[in-house]
C-alpha cells in the first residue's frame, strides 16, 4: 500500500530555513527508509509566499490568491510516500520521524488510493491511467 505522509508546518516555521541539525536528522531517516525500501519519493516546499491557491466556486471563473498563507493547519511543509504493508507500519516509521529542535508539529498519514477504490473507474479509464503513468515515468528515466 502506498500513503502519503504530510508534513504539516505552522505561521511560525513556514518560509524559516531548517536547522543544519535537522537536515542532517532528516538525511539519515530518508537513508534508513531507502534502506528500507518503502521510500517513493519525498519532498520539502518553498514557503507559502511563493505559492498560490487556485479557488473555484461552482461554474464562476476560478480566482488565484496569492501566498503567503497564515492558517497554519493547512500549510505543508513537504511530503512521503511510502510503500508499506499497511497503516500501521506508515505509523510505525513516523513515530521515529527526527525533530531535534523540539517544535510542536503535526503530520498527516493519508492512504493513496487505487483505481480499484473508484466506484466509476471503468476499464478504460484504468487503461487511460496506466498508460499515462507509464508515458510519465518513461519521461523520468
Amino acid at each position: 500500500m502506498r500513503f502519503m505522509v504530510i508534513v504539516k508546518t505552522n505561521e511560525a516555521t513556514d518560509g524559516k530555513a531548517p536547522s543544519a541539525e535537522l537536515l542532517a536528522e532528516m538525511g539519515k531517516f530518508n537513508e534508513e527508509m531507502v534502506k528500507a525500501g518503502i521510500l517513493l519519493a519525498g519532498e520539502g516546499l518553498a514557503p507559502s509566499s511563493e505559492g498560490a491557491r487556485v479557488v473555484f466556486d461552482g461554474k464562476e471563473t476560478p480566482t488565484v490568491v496569492d501566498g503567503p498563507f497564515t492558517e497554519s493547519k493547512e500549510l505543508v511543509g513537504g511530503f512521503w510516500i511510502l510503500q508499506v504493508r499497511d497503516r500501521e507500519e506508515a505509523i510505525e516509521w513516523i513515530k521515529r520521524m527526527p525533530n531535534p529542535d523540539g517544535e510542536p508539529g503535526e503530520v498527516e498519514i493519508r492512504r493513496v488510493a487505487e483505481a480499484s477504490d473508484l466506484e466509476n473507474m471503468t476499464p478504460e479509464l484504468e487503461e487511460l491511467e496506466g498508460r499515462l503513468r507509464a508515458q510519465s515515468a518513461a519521461r523520468e528515466a
